[in-house]
């Protein structure tokens, strides 16, 4: 069976070692407003501090003082009094599975919203050759679209590391009757939603078209925030620790700094792709320049 990503995309569950997963539910809902966003966790596990960029001795004796960090792989489903709304697919082994959970069949997703397009993100887009979600309209950052299809980056990477390339093409071309493109706005800024009470923001740097969304209703908000970290142990007290597969590390860094300040300031609780369950929570100041992550119960 062919695989949907390269160690390129798939870097954080291929190269890191893993080990048992915890016994934790995989469903977790949480209300926004008249709506509820769902957590769809595929899988929980440690990973190993190697991905880490910038992470010193002390500090990975600090918070990982055994040599690994919790961390996981989520999806989230919104959904709205008229719209099933999801966010990324993981690898898609347990989506599915996730879905049912909450009685919502593939054929139920009208819409699917993409951070970004690595492995561990579009993997369950596609059921063999066919679309896992026939009826959704497929929203998609320009930038990430442009990187992802780009000829010339394609032919200047290793053979061996295209996959994660032609993957995004074979998504981009499966939905391609159905697939909106956007330009995400800056941080802060007020703009025309993507969706009614959805905002693309730009948070470029894990790759050039990382988007991160802002979900309100009824003034209530909450950050869907994608692969802004991968390492929350680590990187919520040092938030200028990177990961080998940021595109961008220096850019990474710089969003990741820029919207822990926004939400911190704003009190907007954030859900992640790769935070441990619940996968949600909120974030608060902490000594000099990090933060602490208090997740829902």
């Amino acid at each position: 069976m062919k695989r949907l990503a390269t160690k390129l995309c798939l870097g954080l569950w291929l190269l890191s070692a893993v080990a048992s997963a915890q016994e934790l539910p995989s469903v977790f809902t949480y209300p926004i407003g008249n709506c509820t966003l769902s957590l769809l966790c595929e899988s929980q596990q440690k990973a190993n501090p190697g991905i880490l960029i910038g992470a010193s001795e002390e500090i990975l004796k600090t918070y990982a003082p055994d040599g690994t960090f919790p961390n996981a792989m989520n999806a989230f489903l919104l959904q709205t009094p008229d719209k099933n709304i999801l966010f990324d697919t993981g690898m898609g082994r347990k989506l599915f599975d996730n879905l049912a959970t909450l009685g919502v069949a593939a054929e139920k997703i009208d819409i699917v919203m993409i951070t970004h397009m690595h492995g561990d993100h579009i993997g369950g887009m596609l059921k063999g050759d066919d679309k896992a979600f026939p009826n959704a309209d497929v929203y998609l950052p320009q930038p990430e679209y442009d990187y992802w299809t780009n000829p010339e980056i394609i032919a200047q990477t290793p053979e061996n590391r295209r996959g994660g390339f032609h993957n995004a093409i074979r998504v981009i071309e499966s939905y391609k009757d159905r697939l909106h493109l956007f330009v995400p706005d800056r941080l802060g800024e007020k703009a025309q939603p993507i969706l009614p009470g959805i905002q693309g923001i730009a948070a470029y740097g894990h790759t050039p078209g990382h988007t991160v969304f802002l979900v309100e209703t009824e003034k209530r908000k909450l950050l869907i925030w994608g692969d802004l970290t991968h390492a929350m142990a680590i990187q919520m007290p040092h938030p200028e620790v990177a990961v080998t597969y940021d595109v961008h590390p220096e850019d990474a860094i710089r969003a990741r700094r820029e919207i822990l300040e926004y939400v911190e300031k704003y009190r907007i609780p954030v859900a992640g792709m790769h935070i441990p369950f619940p996968g949600m929570g909120q974030i608060k100041k902490a000594e000099g320049t990090g933060y602490n992550f208090i997740p829902f119960q």
